[in-house]
Parts: structure tokens; sequence; C-alpha cells
């Protein structure tokens, strides 16, 4: 284990210690590109699996980071977090809101926090979904000319 975890509320204390390729996790959100409706916080989108915050196990996507190092993230840009991160130094205290219902937009441009990058499963879902509707199309013009052949 990487660190200890505090509860207090809803919130929990998560520190981490830096890894060679950083915290392992991408962040979204900002008051210049809302992750969740009607909120400009700082979101997990995407966490490394073999990244610092991966091996610990704590941190999860789509939880809320509130602060870094006591540093609250509240009314911040996209950048300045990420800044903010770039520059917390090799042990890293977050205080983060675990992940709730909330309604997520997805993510429409993510700067991760260190090199990995956010794939998006949206397009994958549409084509699952036409591939299903394209299949279904099929069958039933298969049946409908079977059946015309049997008029004739």
């Amino acid at each position: 284990m990487n660190g200890s975890v505090h509860s207090s509320s809803s919130a929990v204390d998560i520190k981490l210690k830096r890894g060679p390729a950083g915290l392992g996790f991408n962040i979204v959100g900002g008051v210049d590109q809302q992750y969740v409706v009607n909120d400009s916080g700082i979101y997990v989108s995407k966490i490394k699996e073999d990244g610092a915050a991966g091996l610990d196990g704590r941190l999860q996507e789509g939880d809320k980071i509130l602060a870094i190092n006591g540093v609250v993230l509240e009314d911040r840009t996209h950048k300045d977090a990420v800044e903010l991160f770039r520059r917390a130094g090799e042990y890293v205290e977050l205080r983060v809101l675990k992940k709730s219902s909330h309604h997520m937009n997805g993510p429409t441009s993510s700067q991760p926090d260190h090199d990995s990058s956010s794939p998006s499963s949206s397009s994958s879902s549409t084509l699952g979904i036409l591939a299903v509707l394209a299949g279904a199309a099929a069958i039933f013009a298969f049946i409908y000319m079977r059946h015309l052949k049997k008029h004739f």
C-alpha cells in the first residue's frame, strides 16, 4: 500500500508516492471544461494500471479531486489543476470525493497529468449499435423476401 486513507464525511484523503510515470492517472474538468453537468470540479478520467494510483487501488475513475496537498481545486481551470499536479512533489496528498451517481458528460478534451491517453468508448458503442441494427434489417429483409416468393 502506498499511503493511508482517512475519512471525514464523504471525502477521503489519499497519499500517493509519485512513480517513474508520474501519479498514473488523467484528469478532466475545470471551470473551462465541465465534465459533470453543472459542476466545474476536477475528476479522474483514466487510471493507468501500472501507475502509482493504479497500484495503490484507492483512487477510481469518476472520483472528484477536491484538493492537492491542501490546495483546493474549486474554481480552477483544467490547466491550473494540471500544473498543480506537476508541481506537487514526490508525495502527493489528495482530498477525494468518491465516485457517485452524478450524470457525466464524458471527456471532451482530456489533458493528462502524465503521458498516457484516455480512450473514448462512445464511438465503439455507436458502431456496436449500428451493427445490431444492420443485422436486424438484414434478417427482416431475408424473411420478407422469402414471404414474397411463397405468394407467387
